[in-house]
């Protein structure tokens, strides 16, 4: 077989925790830009969500959306886009809580070396989006991963007023959640996917100059 044939399957991880809906539709969009780069395929994974007691408090399978994130797919993964809505500026409990269980695989350096990016939404315009994605930085940093965020190429990051930063994108949803996401934010979300997608691929190939994606 020809090497130069020899096609390179590409997933690309987004796990998020979403508790009203808004993170998840980010993460699908995000998914929607990873799928549009040929040889890349979204892998959309979420948390369970913790009580105050920081115990599992949720269902062994998800009631609906993406399946819970297993370590494998850490290990599995060519990039990873990571999405909490802000819970005072900090990422949400339960994605903290999933990380903080990580130590296995930063020791084994699973993640060092892949691209990665950020995202989030919050209930008001300035509750802490900036905040909430550098807070989603330290960990994927200490595993060593690459992390991305969204260019100023992007007119979007000019004329956006609802959402969308320089460190990722994001989505003012309202105090119920109920705004739907902008045109801009839209936008941004799935050029955010397609630029890590694009990256994952590049970063790949690189490494295994004889494979191609498709």
């Amino acid at each position: 077989m020809n090497s130069s044939n020899i096609i390179i399957h590409t997933p690309i991880l987004v796990l998020y925790y979403s508790r009203h809906g808004s993170t998840r539709k980010l993460a699908e969009l995000i998914g929607q830009g990873i799928d549009s780069v040929a040889g890349c395929e979204a892998r959309l994974r979420t948390v369970p969500a913790v009580s105050t007691v920081t115990e599992a408090s949720a269902p062994e399978v998800p009631v609906e959306g993406a399946p819970y994130v297993e370590l494998t797919d850490l290990l599995e993964c060519a990039g990873l886009a990571l999405g909490s809505p802000t819970r005072f500026g900090n990422m949400a409990a339960a994605m903290k809580y999933f990380w903080d269980g990580t130590s296995t695989d930063w020791l084994a350096g699973t993640l060092a070396g892949k691209p990665a990016c950020v995202f989030t939404s919050t209930g008001s315009l300035h509750g802490g989006q900036e905040s909430t994605l550098m807070s989603m930085m330290t960990p994927l940093l200490h595993h060593g991963m690459l992390v991305m965020g969204l260019p100023y190429t992007l007119p979007e990051l000019m004329t956006t007023s609802s959402g969308g930063t320089p460190y990722g994108a994001s989505h003012w949803s309202g105090m119920n959640g109920n705004l739907a996401i902008s045109a801009e934010s839209r936008t941004l979300a799935i050029a955010q996917g397609r630029r890590l997608a694009e990256t994952a691929l590049k970063l790949k190939t690189a490494l295994n100059p004889g494979q191609r994606g498709a």
